[in-house]
């Protein structure tokens, strides 16, 4: 069945204020990169992955952080040759397009997904789409990273914020 493209609803929206896991110190970056399975979310959050020599098994990124322009995550995927789906996300919203790209990201196609618009809710297929066990790491604008390791009590927090969403004609 193919997903919905879904958006928040001003109602709703502080629900996903929230912060989901635990914050996470750049030192335990390291720690972290060598569990099965690890997501990072957000361009600052990505690059310190990589220059920590870990390369996740998905990245997701937009070339912005806290509204300007970053661009040497992009540099660096570039620089390695790597292939990226491109999808359209805007702000507030999960499209039909990043759920399949995450998906399919997941089952081993493409491992970077460059969002146009904003990947600020990615998480939340993350999580939904992703293996018990794995390490999904994202920035929070102005607090640093967070951690969220996969089980089935964040997946059903994930799922209830989805359920918050309506679909999008």
């Amino acid at each position: 069945m193919e997903p919905l493209s879904r958006k928040v609803p001003e109602k709703n929206r502080e629900f996903f204020k929230e912060p989901l896991g635990r914050d996470l110190k750049e030192e335990e970056l390291t720690i972290i990169g060598r569990t099965p399975k690890m997501i990072t979310v957000g361009d600052v959050v990505s690059l310190a992955a990589v220059k920590k020599g870990i390369i996740p098994d998905l990245s997701i990124y937009d070339g912005m952080t806290e509204r300007r322009e970053m661009t040497e995550f992009a540099s660096f995927v570039k620089s390695m040759g790597w292939e990226e789906a491109v999808v359209r996300n805007e702000a507030g919203t999960i499209t039909a397009e990043l759920i399949t790209a995450i998906k399919n990201a997941l089952n081993g196609n493409k491992k970077i997904i460059r969002v146009e618009g904003e990947e600020d809710l990615a998480t939340i297929p993350c999580i939904l789409l992703s293996p018990d066990g794995t390490n999904i790491i994202y920035g929070w604008p102005g607090k640093g990273m967070k951690l969220i390791v996969t089980d089935k009590n964040i997946r059903k927090k994930a799922q209830i914020l989805m359920e918050m969403t309506e679909e999008l004609e």
